[in-house]
């Protein structure tokens, strides 16, 4: 079985190569735009805080995407979304399931980040 985030990755890719295809007439490789979207989208799923507990983009509740690139996803998964079904029903469906059926988890907690500088010491 593949991990979340791996099949993510694979859904997403199949959908910017499907998006890119129509749109683009890219049909061997993706255009450099699309494979930059595609290299943002894999960064922010490797990044995410959820890791393999994540629910969909869609229902989660951290928004990971800057607002532009956010819209960018939005309109490719819309077009690409139904085509999906056809070309790639095993990602399909796995998708729709998991937005469907897994819960979404609690907040998870923030990460705190070790600084090396050391607090200044308060006179006495």
């Amino acid at each position: 079985m593949l991990r979340v985030t791996t099949r993510e990755k694979k859904t997403v890719a199949a959908m910017v190569r499907i998006y890119c295809a129509d749109h683009h007439g890219s049909r061997d490789a993706v255009c450099d735009a699309c494979r930059e979207l595609l290299g943002y989208s894999h960064q922010r799923l490797d990044r995410c805080p959820y890791g393999d507990g994540k629910p969909t983009c869609k229902e989660c509740p951290v928004h990971c995407y800057k607002p532009d690139r956010r819209v960018e996803m939005q309109e490719m998964m819309r077009y690409a979304g139904p085509k999906m079904l056809l070309r790639h029903p095993w990602l399909a469906v796995a998708h729709l399931w998991q937005e469907r059926f897994r819960k979404v988890p609690s907040r998870p907690a923030r990460r705190r980040v070790a600084s090396s500088v050391t607090p200044p010491e308060r006179p006495a």
